[in-house]
C-alpha cells in the first residue's frame, strides 16, 4: 500500500511510532509552511527529538514505517547532519500538482539548528556537486536518488527531484503554497500544540475513512455521504498512557451522526470476529458526533497498545 494511495497508512504509522513520547509540541515555522505546495492531501508533523530519545518509539517505527517515508528518512541521514542532535521537528507532506492526476508527491521538511558550514564542508569533502534553481542550491543525498535544499540554518526540504522542485516553486512564489490553503491552515491551528499531529484534506479524509470502516465502507450509506467529508485531523498524546483523537469535519450534524453510526456498526462487527487485543481496543474507543464533527477517541495503557500492534486488525490497516 503506497503512502499516496491510502493515507490511513500514515495514521497507523503515527499510532505505532509514538506510544511513549512526552507531550512536546511539533510546530512548523514560516519557511517550512511556505515550502509546502498548496494542494496538500496529508501533512504529518512529529517531534523528532523526542522520538530519537525513545527506544520503544524507534523500535516500533522500524516495524511499520512505510517504504516511501523510510526512503526519505534514510536519505536524510546521508545529508551530512547529525540527526540525533540537530533535528527538532520532521514533517512529511503528500501533495497533488496540476498534472499529477490521482497520484501524490511527497516532500519532507526538517527543522532544527543545522551547522550549514559543517554540512557544506562535508559535501565538498565528498565531492558532492550542487545544482541551482533560482537562488536555491540543491544537493544529492548519497545514492538515494533524493535531493536536499537548505532554506536557512533552521529549515531544510528534501525529496525526489520533481517533489523538491514543486516545493521550491511554492516557496519562491511561482505557485501557491500551504499558507494560501485557508481550510488546511485552520485545521492545523487546532492540532499543532501536540507532539504528533496530522491534517487531511477531503480526498485524504475519504481514503482514510474507507480504510477505517473496512467492509462497512461498502454500505450504500457511506457511498452517499463520503463526498460530504470535508477534512480531518488527528493528534496523539502520551501522558498517562496513549490517547488518540480523530476529528472528521462534515457540513452538518446529520452527516456526522450517520458516520458515527457506520463506525459504531463496524466496531461491533469487528468486536464479534476480532482477537482479544482488538476487542480490548474497541472497548477503549468511543465514537460520537457533535456540531457536524465526527469524533473518535481512543485511550489505553502502553501495554494494551503494544498488544494491539500485534493484532490482525492493526496489520490490515498498515498493509
Amino acid at each position: 500500500m503506497k503512502f499516496g494511495k491510502n493515507l490511513s497508512l500514515a495514521a497507523a504509522m503515527a499510532l505505532s511510532i509514538f506510544a511513549s513520547l512526552p507531550a512536546i509540541a511539533a510546530q512548523l515555522g514560516g519557511d517550512a509552511r511556505a515550502v509546502i505546495p498548496k494542494d496538500v492531501q496529508q501533512l504529518i508533523v512529529v517531534d523528532y527529538r523526542a522520538m530519537q530519545n525513545s527506544d520503544a518509539a524507534m523500535n516500533l517505527k522500524a516495524r511499520v514505517l512505510p517504504p516511501e517515508l523510510k526512503q526519505l528518512e534514510t536519505a536524510l541521514k546521508s545529508s551530512g547532519l547529525n540527526d540525533n542532535h540537530d533535528m527538532d521537528e520532521l514533517a512529511f507532506a503528500a501533495f497533488r500538482t496540476a498534472n499529477s492526476g490521482e497520484s501524490t508527491k511527497i516532500v519532507g521538511i526538517a527543522q532544527g539548528q543545522f551547522s550549514l558550514p559543517d554540512i557544506l564542508a562535508n559535501f565538498k569533502k565528498q565531492k558532492v556537486k550542487s545544482t541551482k534553481i533560482r537562488n536555491n542550491f540543491i544537493y544529492p543525498m548519497g545514492n538515494s536518488g533524493m535531493l536536499v535544499s537548505f532554506l536557512n540554518p533552521t529549515t531544510m526540504v528534501f525529496g525526489s527531484n520533481d517533489a523538491i522542485k514543486y516545493a521550491l516553486d511554492a516557496r519562491d512564489g511561482l505557485t501557491q503554497n500551504f499558507l494560501s490553503n485557508d481550510s488546511m491552515m485552520q485545521q492545523m491551528s487546532l492540532v499543532d500544540t501536540e507532539p504528533i499531529w496530522s491534517i487531511l484534506d477531503q480526498k485524504g479524509t475519504q481514503m482514510m475513512m474507507r480504510g477505517v470502516l473496512g467492509e462497512a465502507s461498502q454500505l450504500a450509506d457511506y457511498e452517499t455521504i463520503k463526498k460530504r467529508l470535508t477534512a480531518s485531523r488527528y493528534t496523539m498524546n502520551f501522558n498517562n498512557g496513549v490517547k488518540f483523537n480523530l476529528d472528521v469535519v462534515t457540513p452538518d450534524t446529520f452527516t456526522a451522526a450517520t458516520m458515527s453510526s457506520l463506525l459504531n456498526a463496524a466496531a461491533m462487527y469487528k468486536k464479534v470476529s476480532g482477537t482479544a487485543a482488538e476487542k480490548a481496543a474497541i472497548d477503549n474507543t468511543t465514537v460520537s458526533s457533535s456540531s457536524g464533527t465526527l469524533q473518535v477517541r481512543f485511550a489505553s495503557s502502553d501495554s494494551q497498545f503494544s498488544s494491539l500492534l500485534q493484532s490482525p486488525l492493526f496489520q490490515s490497516v498498515v498493509h
